[in-house]
């Protein structure tokens, strides 16, 4: 038997979940976050190690660093932890600016250690039967494609999210949380946008789960790619009303697509009427079952994704194999958002998503830090939302100090 990854884990919150239900074949021996009394409950409940200072964190002994923490905070963290020979596994997004995406692939490159974007929705059975599919040819080759999540919460939720006014969650334009709309489309079709078109749908002071939030982005974005090969693609994500995940692919021989109403987990494959061989049926709808690991998958998070994304940073550590969503496809889905956001304040003109991993051209981004971050104060700083920036209400004020204190 193989013996068990040592794993530590960075974020107490999202991550303390992901290391509680880890894959058979880890152990976690180590947290590490900078909410002292959370950690510290944590490490008493589970029997591990705790650390506020990420630099002792490192060195533990352990053979991984599993990174929930801060949205825009991922690559520093895991160049240090390539360069403290750690496996790593990064939740989304891989890089907050262009220099971080090359910064973090070249650490990458340096390192003999795993790197895995985990990026989970591509893992949700039904994606994973749409590649299958697309891979056998079932729909020809790809010409257009949509990704969608939209996932609308009361005020009082997100700010339970989200504590503090500088918290990432209230200040991340619109157009960077894209991985779970875009992601799939690009893990099915195995093509990547190079130009992308940015549209938000701006902060909406009529509506109750923005106006009376910590938020001073926007409500939604919509961005639209144009694909290696030709393909365009529609990305869509944020907090409009009507939950959804859905992710539609269109070949030049059909249309694959989950379910956008009801049953969202099943697949309809359609083909033409006239190209659809004698005593066969033009439409099959379905609800796929995972291609593997089927019972272990659905018990964990996120339709079963969560289990796919540990299996594969184990599998790769064992096997010394790179991971299908390694750190070129992690930065590729990750840049298209900060690409789009220069878009959008260009009056949505289409931007290039540079691919780095032609060495040349990264020394044209090796410092590009441009970043909206309030904590990152810089000549010419973009604000997070396209109507500038504004501060949150007196009622967004007054709803956050009660949550934040009652939490």
């Amino acid at each position: 038997m193989a013996p068990r990854v040592r794993v530590g884990v960075v974020g107490i919150g999202r991550g303390l979940w992901l290391g509680e239900r880890a894959a058979a074949g880890f152990e976690l021996v180590a947290l590490c976050d900078t909410d002292e009394a959370g950690l510290r409950d944590a490490g008493r409940r589970l029997g591990v190690a705790t650390y506020t200072e990420y630099s002792r964190f490192l060195e533990h002994d352990m053979d991984a660093v599993l990174l929930a923490n801060n949205f825009h905070e991922h690559a520093p963290f895991a160049i240090k932890a390539l360069a403290a020979d750690k496996h790593v596994m990064s939740e989304t997004a891989a890089c907050h600016t262009l220099a971080e995406a090359v910064a973090l692939i070249e650490a990458v490159e340096a390192s003999d250690r795993v790197y895995l974007f985990a990026e989970n929705y591509p893992y949700m059975a039904f994606n994973q039967e749409m590649r299958r599919r697309y891979r056998a040819g079932d729909i020809g080759e790809f010409r257009y494609g949509e990704g969608e999540y939209v996932h609308p919460d009361p005020a009082a939720v997100k700010l339970a999210r989200s504590r503090g006014y500088d918290h990432w969650r209230n200040w991340i334009p619109a157009t960077y949380y894209c991985t779970h709309s875009v992601g799939p489309v690009m893990f099915i079709t195995g093509t990547r946008p190079e130009k992308v078109n940015g549209f938000v749908i701006p902060f909406d002071a009529n509506d109750p789960t923005m106006a009376h939030s910590a938020k001073i982005q926007d409500t939604a974005a919509t961005i639209i790619c144009r694909m290696s090969g030709g393909a365009v693609v529609k990305s869509l994500h944020g907090g409009l009303r009507g939950h959804g995940n859905y992710v539609r692919i269109h070949g030049n021989r059909g249309l694959m697509e989950n379910g956008r109403h009801g049953d969202k987990q099943r697949l309809r494959v359609w083909r033409e009427p006239w190209e659809t061989p004698v005593g066969e049926s033009s439409e099959i709808v379905y609800r796929p079952t995972f291609p593997h690991h089927h019972e272990e998958a659905t018990a964990a998070g996120h339709g079963g994704a969560d289990f796919f994304t540990l299996r594969a940073f184990l599998d790769a550590i064992r096997t010394g194999e790179p991971p299908e969503i390694d750190v070129y496809l992690g930065v590729d889905m990750s840049i298209v958002g900060i690409q789009a956001w220069r878009s959008v304040l260009a009056d949505s003109a289409p931007v290039e998503v540079p691919d780095l991993r032609d060495r040349a051209l990264r020394v044209r981004y090796a410092d590009d830090h441009w970043s909206p971050d309030p904590a990152r104060s810089m000549p010419g700083q973009p604000p997070s939302s396209v109507l500038g920036r504004f501060e949150p209400g007196a009622e967004a004020r007054a709803l956050a100090d009660k949550v934040w204190s009652d939490a």
